[in-house]
């Protein structure tokens, strides 16, 4: 079949426009829309915020410092003024056109045909593509017709997927305003100290005018807000509108800073917590809690300001859930070091420890709540030379019970307290509570850990008091809100965590060193003990009631001395003030000592010769009914050799098997033994040494223990 060339020729010029629209439609497809769930899903605030367990905000923190964002604000959320002000400046037929103005790009168009100013004619939704297109690492070029096109049609593919207020929405978050700010919730309160929708008429035209050239000057700015003024309302004057527009240069020149509106109660917690992509982080704080914690503190430094001392830290935390309700670190208006956080800084633990010490005691039997410790001179024969333990009051007061010697934090019957546990069996204990710093043997920190020479954190602390308040139970504490609760382990026995919480909660135990009005004492059950490092650098309180565990650190991160201030007068007012507030304390049943356990039994026991008996708290089977002092002038039994905490090297020049170490007691009675590692040895006698940590103890006859030494020989190689 023969094809008439005439009409091949006129049909040519057709193929080839059809050829060169579908090359232009190809060469300016934009791609397709994105969906507006995902833009919305993948903005990223530069700021995150810590939330407490209620979802309210407790920090705000900046994260990323290339923009300043807020976070995604709904149109619901922005001032009515401020989206009609901006839909006048930029796009005055927003709602008519359906995402190309085709009455402004011919509008514009006949304007410069005729020599005028050049006039844009891009529509919010235009803007929005191009925004949208910058997002993703892509930009149009403003002088170039095919990305004009491209920009077009995406526009035109936005508005048929989305509705106009998601175009609004999305151009009013993504917008850029002076300097670093981005999005009109930043803009509000960074540069006029507001939320987006308290924004009056007047700032809502001062930031519309902001947006051709938002770095513009002064000049350029004002002539452009006074136009717009002069547009919505001819009659209108623009000084209401000017007066914002200075408000609003003003404060962007102003170094950025977070936003003042936003509560700033855990800046430690925020430094560690909030990263980039963090975003907003719920915890278990209570912010009401966080607030009243640190005003307290502020209160409470202010008042010792006079007596050097300036930093403070404060931990509150729910006994059973371990759930942290306040974590304050510092004071920043007194502090020198405020990026410290004294909740996690190592310290001296002053008398802190003698809780766990006592209950060791009492858990292996070696004492009870009534037996009597001599606080009395001691020396202790050490590898560095004598130890000689000093009360805080450098007074002695002879006989006292183990319940008065905790009560009043005295600090020789302590020491002697550690003879019978050992050192290495309470350093042990110690790691077991949550103590992870304390990783040496026990010859490192020889007697002295009786009295707190170890250094730990005030989350330590709390948590390992905690565990008394838990009938012995420890776990982790909690701070994410998505954490699990942690499983728990026991460390003390239920009936001896109870004991240990009766002698800390005894207001009449604390009478010597404390007497009776003090801030120890509160409305309802709890117990709590003090500590005072070396030199007054470090002041403790540590208690818990039935329902929470407050610890309070006060001192100085620096490290120089106190002047004056004990545990009662420097952390315990605070302490007292904070646990007093905390709700459930006020309660009845949440008022009331804890129940006791099976294992516990309550006997009257009397002392000595006194008239009458008084109640006392035993672990079942170790009740005593009647305790007496030895008379003066009784000479009791006591181990002499080696010294207790000695450490023998065996000596490499001698034959090994003509070594020996001399084993040695004094005062010894009918059925008195000596046991050297669990094996019996003789009194006098010399014992052919080994290599190793070995502990000698003398028993009476009821297999009672009487005095204990620990000791090591090194060597032995050869």
């Amino acid at each position: 079949m023969r094809i008439n060339r005439r009409i091949l020729w006129s049909a040519l010029p057709l193929g080839a426009l059809l050829v060169l629209v579908l090359w232009a439609a190809l060469w300016t497809a934009p791609g397709p829309a994105p969906d507006y769930a995902q833009i919305r899903q993948s903005w990223q605030p530069s700021q995150s915020a810590l939330l407490d367990r209620h979802g309210e905000i407790v920090h705000v923190r900046r994260t990323d410092f290339s923009m300043r964002r807020a976070g995604w604000t709904t149109l619901d959320a922005i001032s009515p003024a401020l989206q009609n002000a901006i839909i006048a400046a930029e796009d005055k037929r927003f709602y008519r056109h359906k995402g190309v103005d085709w009455h402004g790009i011919a509008g514009a168009a006949w304007s410069n045909a005729r020599g005028k100013p050049l006039r844009g004619a891009s529509t919010i939704t235009m803007q929005v593509a191009s925004l949208i297109k910058a997002r993703s690492g892509h930009k149009f070029a403003r002088h170039s017709w095919r990305d004009k096109v491209r920009q077009a049609r995406l526009a035109n593919a936005v508005e048929h997927q989305w509705n106009k207020a998601q175009i609004l929405e999305t151009y009013l978050n993504l917008l850029s305003f002076r300097g670093e700010i981005e999005g009109v919730t930043a803009a509000a309160n960074v540069l006029l100290g507001k939320a987006p929708n308290g924004l009056t008429a007047e700032e809502s035209l001062a930031l519309a005018a902001l947006l051709p050239a938002p770095n513009a000057g002064r000049e350029r700015l004002q002539a452009r807000l006074c136009a717009l003024v002069s547009l919505q309302s001819p009659a209108s004057t623009c000084d209401g509108p000017l007066k914002a527009l200075e408000t609003i240069v003003a404060r962007a020149e102003i170094p950025p800073q977070t936003a003042a509106l936003f509560p700033q109660l855990a800046p430690h917690l925020a430094a560690r917590l909030l990263g980039e992509d963090s975003g907003n982080l719920r915890t278990t704080l209570d912010g009401q809690i966080q607030r009243f914690a640190k005003d307290a503190l502020a209160r409470q430094l202010a008042q010792l300001a006079h007596r050097n001392v300036r930093d403070g830290a404060v931990l509150v935390v729910e006994n059973a859930s371990g759930n942290i309700l306040a974590w304050v670190g510092s004071n920043e208006s007194t502090s020198r070091s405020p990026f410290v956080d004294g909740v996690r800084a190592q310290r001296q633990a002053g008398s802190t420890l003698k809780p766990h010490l006592y209950g060791l005691a009492i858990e292996r039997r070696y004492l009870t709540a009534a037996s009597l410790l001599n606080d009395a001179p001691i020396n202790l024969e050490t590898a560095g030379g004598l130890y000689v333990p000093q009360n805080y009051d450098h007074g002695y007061k002879g006989l006292v019970s183990a319940r008065v010697a905790l009560g009043n934090s005295l600090n020789i019957p302590a020491v002697r307290t550690l003879l019978l546990t050992g050192i290495e069996p309470f350093r042990e204990r110690l790691f077991d509570l949550g103590y992870k710093g304390i990783v040496r043997d026990g010859d490192y920190y020889g007697f002295s850990l009786a009295l707190g020479s170890a250094e730990v954190s005030l989350a330590q602390q709390v948590n390992a008091y905690r565990t008394f308040a838990n009938g012995g139970r420890f776990s982790a504490l909690r701070l994410r809100a998505d954490a699990p609760i942690a499983p728990a382990r026991q460390i003390f026995g239920e009936d001896t965590a109870f004991i240990v919480s009766s002698m800390l909660s005894d207001r009449s135990a604390r009478l010597l060193t404390f007497g009776l009005s003090n801030n120890l004492n509160t409305s309802f059950w709890s117990a709590v003990k003090t500590g005072t490092s070396k030199a007054m650098r470090d002041n403790w309180t540590i208690g818990y009631s039935a329902d929470y565990t407050v610890g309070v650190w006060v001192g100085n991160f620096e490290g120089d001395s106190m002047h004056g201030v004990s545990g009662v007068s420097g952390a315990a007012p605070l302490w007292h003030e904070i646990i007093s507030a905390l709700p459930q304390n006020r309660t009845q049943v949440s008022a009331a000592p804890p129940p006791m356990p099976k294992g516990v039994v309550q006997a009257n026991i009397q002392f000595g010769d006194e008239d009458t008996a008084r109640r006392e708290v035993f672990l079942r089977g170790t009740e005593i009914a009647h305790i007496r002092a030895v008379p003066p002038g009784t000479r009791r039994a006591r181990l002499l050799r080696p010294a207790s905490g000695a450490i023998i090297a065996l000596d490499p020049d001698i034959p090994f098997e003509r070594q020996r170490i001399a084993i040695a007691a004094q005062n010894l009675g009918p059925g008195m033994v000596l046991e050297l590692d669990g094996q019996n040895v003789d009194n006098n006698s010399l014992w052919f040494p080994l290599p190793g940590q070995h502990q000698l103890i003398l028993l009476d006859e009821n297999r009672q223990k009487l005095d204990q030494i620990e000791f090591r020989v090194r060597g032995g190689n050869f």
